[in-house]
């Protein structure tokens, strides 16, 4: 339909006019295009960074002093993705019997024998590199995982948090059970809600298992990442890890499932589109409304209910998409509008309101809308990325967005994932700048140098 709010804000709408598509997903598939992304997160380890245990003035009151942020120029940058891959069983093959006379039958014992080494050797290189095992007799998991240590430093004030299973990168797959149980510990401490970004290398069926095992109160938006450009292989083998995940685990810890993630952005970057609801806008929505038909029919043939979503930056969801869909989620990143930290609260809120808001009002359906992503990164690999212009990557600007959005959004109503659980190292190698240190825990699951603020979610 035609609209005034077709057209994007400008702060945001100018950086994604210019960004590579890179960035702009925190877990799963491949890039826009050919290119892929990887995915390798931090090492399970004790907590064990100390922060002063000072308490923080947090302000209970409604943003003020919004910015006007309409002369900021946009700075470039790739954006968060996440990538999950099933892997795929070598080919069996068979051993032929031998016979003959006995000088022939010991040469065909020793070569069978020989043979049968190589493939032990090849199938335990092949096992290596499959998604770990999902099943609670994880030899690396001791004791009962509901009975853990909790931290004081922790509190359950956030309404979501954005989380990334370390090991998850399709093809090559390492994640680990007993890491994903440490994390589901820890970030039960934390919210009562998580949201990932697709199902590949086993996703769903990890975070589900762990949620059990460890008896948390976590709900989780499952997810299926697909891509426009590989003719749905991404999205069905996706398809087929939830559906195994929803038969094994059921739905009590399944909030919802998001078919996307900036979709519609990563389809108008790679075909020379600007406007979410244009030609070429529309073009790429039915191809990702045939991946959400088809997810709720699978639903439907499972017998469950649950609601569909899309997740796509902030200014660029499509009309169609929307009212096909029971929630939206909305990608809001004041450091990439250039915000300086003293409005990033505020201008984070009202872009949200404004833009996302109010098109889903608009809509007949009337999508729940949430920010799903958010955030403020600590550090920068170079001197060129450590600043967004009016303010810089570091742990007391991270502490001060903590401050002034958290409770706020909690008083306000506003529902939000805070980008991210912890900093992800893959983003280092492969891109720098600020791209891995968005975590409220470095890569080893230790504590920032932050305090978490102390307010009901």
């Amino acid at each position: 339909m035609s609209r005034d709010l077709a057209t994007p804000s400008s702060d945001l709408q100018d950086y994604y006019d210019h960004v590579p598509p890179v960035h702009r997903i925190s877990n799963y598939s491949t890039l826009s295009g050919s290119q892929q992304r990887d995915f390798s997160l931090g090492q399970n380890i004790p907590l064990t960074a100390a922060v002063s245990s000072s308490a923080i003035n947090l302000s209970q009151e409604p943003y003020t002093d919004l910015p006007d942020a309409s002369n900021l120029p946009a700075r470039t940058r790739p954006h968060f993705g996440d990538r999950r891959g099933e892997s795929v069983d070598s080919p069996y093959v068979e051993e032929k019997s031998r016979a003959g006379k006995r000088k022939l039958w010991v040469l065909g014992g020793l070569a069978v024998l020989v043979i049968a080494t190589i493939l032990a050797i090849v199938l335990g290189v092949v096992l290596s590199r499959k998604t770990s095992s999902t099943s609670s007799s994880d030899n690396s998991i001791s004791g009962d995982p509901s009975q853990f240590s909790k931290d004081s430093r922790l509190k359950q004030s956030f309404w979501g948090i954005a989380y990334t299973p370390e090991g998850t990168l399709y093809p090559d797959c390492g994640a680990k059970l007993s890491d994903v149980v440490t994390d589901m510990q820890l970030l039960s401490q934390l919210t009562t809600r998580i949201r990932v970004y697709g199902a590949d290398c086993n996703t769903t069926a990890l975070v589900l298992d762990a949620i059990q095992l460890t008896k948390t109160n976590l709900a989780v938006y499952i997810a299926n990442y697909p891509n426009s450009d590989d003719n749905g292989e991404a999205y069905d083998r996706q398809k087929s890890a939830i559906q195994s995940a929803i038969q094994t685990y059921g739905t009590d810890h399944i909030a919802g499932v998001t078919v996307g993630n900036e979709f519609i952005l990563d389809y108008l970057d790679d075909n020379g589109g600007t406007d979410a609801n244009s030609v070429v806008g529309n073009a790429g929505a039915e191809i990702l409304l045939a991946f959400i038909n088809d997810t709720r029919s699978m639903l439907s043939d499972l017998g469950v209910s649950l609601k569909i979503g899309n997740a796509d930056a902030g200014s660029y969801f499509n009309d169609m998409v929307l009212e096909n869909v029971d929630y939206g989620m909305a990608n809001v990143h004041p450091w990439f509008a250039n915000q300086s930290i003293n409005d990033a609260a505020g201008w984070t809120w009202n872009f949200f309101e404004t833009t996302d808001v109010v098109l889903a009002k608009t809509l007949s359906n009337d999508p729940e809308m949430s920010i799903a992503e958010t955030g403020w990164p600590t550090n920068s690999t170079n001197a060129g990325n450590e600043s967004d212009g009016p303010s810089t990557a570091s742990e007391d600007n991270l502490q001060k967005f903590l401050n002034t959005f958290v409770c706020q959004a909690n008083t306000n109503g506003t529902e939000y994932f805070f980008f991210e659980y912890f900093d992800e190292t893959w983003k280092t190698e492969k891109y720098g700048g600020v791209e891995g240190y968005w975590g409220l825990f470095y890569s080893n699951r230790t504590l920032k140098n932050i305090e978490i603020p102390d307010c009901s979610s």
